[in-house]
């Protein structure tokens, strides 16, 4: 395992930009140490597949991958397996709406009911702006209706319901994580565009970046055949499941598929790899603290170590001490995905396993508090894009 290891970390540096410089010695060593974890806790718990990417905004530090794509073990996991991300999927449509929002196609304080005329609440349905459906803050109960999306029910047959509720809050003063209401941004991009979201994801952020495997959709997920299947556990033993359909119909929310090394580009353009593609100034109005997440601070790994967390525009700001990362998890039926990074030190993880497993928590923050005590501190800021 150890050997497959190197093979993959010499395989992600020759993913850097040609004229990139190697890894300074203290990233070099932070990647060693966390490829220990990793390959330590993927075979303690068994876990059937998993891959990870530490990156700066230059290069690809490391590539990690073990296991397989199914309890067949046919087909190992490779740095090009495609995996569902589940809800990092928003990172991608806040992204893509940011560099449209960018171009003036429309405004973060439109108003829903100018792409979505028949939406309606109980209350002024017209204080819920584009701004609220990405930044979690539109004032309805947190997950509504996300049980029918499990139940299979359409979306147009979804949103018809939401006469039925009432503000909890005045949209934009409170934290309210949504699905069904992120994902009505596919209708003002598409309205806005005149075109079709998938199409606009892969023309705008999947083709410049050189994410070469990923996609929007079950359909691109399931026929390719290097995609890792979904795995969950039952009665002590990992057990190999089908592709849940329902949340791909709530793209934006949960729609994305991606290898690790399609998630380590995303991160390096975060950092500042692709100006051309995603401008620094879209990014950092994308990742300004909005509304507070207290709850995050209750979760399992990360409450150990978070002291305080907000939610800006499609990703998570966790605040660990004088240190802050932007962040995001994933967790659908049998798959888990974290990504995030740190301007401060510009260095961003990527991790994907086809299990369901609070484990990718040990490991992220473990990862986190690690690059903190060890790594030193570059000047403030975004980094240089990378060399073309």
């Amino acid at each position: 395992m150890k050997r497959i290891s190197l093979i993959i970390a010499t395989f992600g540096l020759l993913l850097a930009s040609p004229g990139t410089v190697a890894a300074d010695p203290s990233q070099q060593s932070l990647a060693e140490r966390f490829d220990g974890r990793f390959h330590e806790l993927i075979g303690r718990e068994d876990i059937p597949g998993a891959a990870y990417a530490i990156v700066t905004p230059a290069q690809f530090i490391r590539i990690g991958v073990t296991g397989h794509t199914d309890l067949e073990r046919k087909r190992a996991v490779d740095e090009n397996t495609v995996f569902r991300l589940a809800s990092v999927s928003k990172t991608f449509a806040a992204g893509l709406a940011g560099v449209i929002a960018n171009e003036g196609a429309f405004e973060w304080n439109d108003r829903l009911l100018d792409y979505v005329p028949d939406f309606r609440i109980k209350g002024d349905t017209g204080l819920i702006h584009v701004e609220h459906l990405l930044g979690q803050s539109t004032g309805l109960i947190p997950h509504a209706y996300d049980n029918l999306v499990e139940d299979g029910l359409s979306l147009e047959r979804i949103n018809g319901k939401f006469s039925t509720l009432g503000y909890l809050c005045e949209p934009g003063t409170c934290y309210s994580y949504q699905n069904v209401l992120f994902s009505l941004i596919q209708p003002v991009i598409e309205q806005s565009t005149s075109s079709e979201y998938a199409t606009l994801m892969r023309e705008r952020l999947f083709r410049p970046l050189g994410m070469d495997n990923a996609s929007v959709g079950l359909g691109p997920l399931v026929e390719n055949p290097n995609h890792a299947m979904p795995h969950v556990k039952s009665r002590g033993q990992w057990r190999t499941v089908d592709v849940e359909p329902n949340y791909y119909r709530v793209a934006p929310a949960a729609g994305v598929n991606a290898s690790v090394t399609d998630l380590g580009r995303w991160l390096m353009a975060q950092m500042g790899s692709s100006p051309a593609v995603l401008p620094g100034d879209v990014v950092e109005t994308l990742t300004q603290p909005r509304v507070r997440t207290k709850r995050d601070l209750r979760r399992r790994h990360w409450r150990d170590i978070l002291t305080d967390a907000h939610y800006g525009l499609g990703w998570r700001i966790y605040t660990i001490g004088e240190e802050q990362i932007v962040y995001h998890g994933g967790w659908v039926s049998g798959y888990r995905a974290d990504i995030a990074w740190s301007r401060r030190h510009r260095i961003g993880l990527a991790i994907l396993m086809n299990a369901e497993t609070n484990h990718i928590g040990e490991l992220s923050t473990a990862f986190w508090m690690d690059a903190f005590r060890n790594l030193a501190t570059p000047s403030e800021g975004l980094a240089a894009p990378a060399s073309p």
